[in-house]
């Protein structure tokens, strides 16, 4: 299962962004087993774009075959359109790899 986290940064240890579609970067895990196998960092090119950004994030993920995403603010544009794909959505704040463990773990909140 892959997982994408809105980060600060482009290290698992940076924090999660405050919000999704225009974060700097995003952190693509795959998760397998209840372990991170792999992670991929992704430069964020939709922040910069001027409207729909919360669309365009939604749509990056479903191409990258994510399955949930961790933010701490989504838009409802955005909200909408990865709902639409199938995709949960979380709330999480702190470092990425903490988040990440509390996903596992079943401790995150989803956002409806």
């Amino acid at each position: 299962m892959k997982v994408a986290i809105s980060s600060t940064g482009e290290k698992v240890t940076d924090n999660v962004s405050e919000v999704f579609a225009r974060c700097p970067y995003f952190v693509v895990a795959e998760i397998e087993n209840e372990k991170i196998q792999t992670t991929e960092i992704i430069e964020n090119k939709i922040a910069n774009q001027l409207g729909q950004a919360g669309i365009s994030a939604a749509q990056l993920m479903a191409e990258k075959d994510v399955k949930a995403v961790i933010t701490k603010n989504v838009g409802p544009r955005a909200l909408d359109v990865l709902n639409q794909f199938q995709i949960g959505v979380y709330t999480g704040e702190g470092g990425v790899e903490k988040v990440l463990q509390e996903f596992i773990d079943g401790k995150l909140k989803r956002i409806n």
